[in-house]
C-alpha cells in the first residue's frame, strides 16, 4: 500500500486491487478510517477530529489526483 501523504503521525494510503465503492485510508499508530472519494466522509473506522479535517483538507485539494490514483491501482 502506497503512502500518499504523511502529516504528523498520520498517513493518507491507497490499496491496488482494493474492492468498491472509491476510497483512500487514514491512520495513525491508533487509528484508521476509510474515506469515501465521493464524499471525503468517513465510511468505516474512526479518526480524531482533527487528523479527520486535516486529512480531507489535503484530499479536497488532491481529488483529482486521488481518483487518478484510484483508476490507476484498481481501474
Amino acid at each position: 500500500m502506497p503512502t500518499i501523504y504523511r502529516f504528523g503521525n498520520a498517513k493518507i494510503t491507497m490499496y491496488a486491487n482494493d474492492h468498491n465503492p472509491p476510497h483512500f485510508h487514514i491512520g495513525t499508530p491508533d487509528f484508521a478510517a476509510i474515506i469515501s472519494l465521493e464524499t471525503l466522509e468517513i465510511v468505516s473506522g474512526e479518526l480524531p477530529r482533527q487528523t479527520y479535517e486535516v486529512g480531507k483538507a489535503w484530499a479536497i485539494e488532491h481529488i483529482t489526483e486521488l481518483w487518478a490514483l484510484w483508476n490507476e491501482l484498481n481501474g
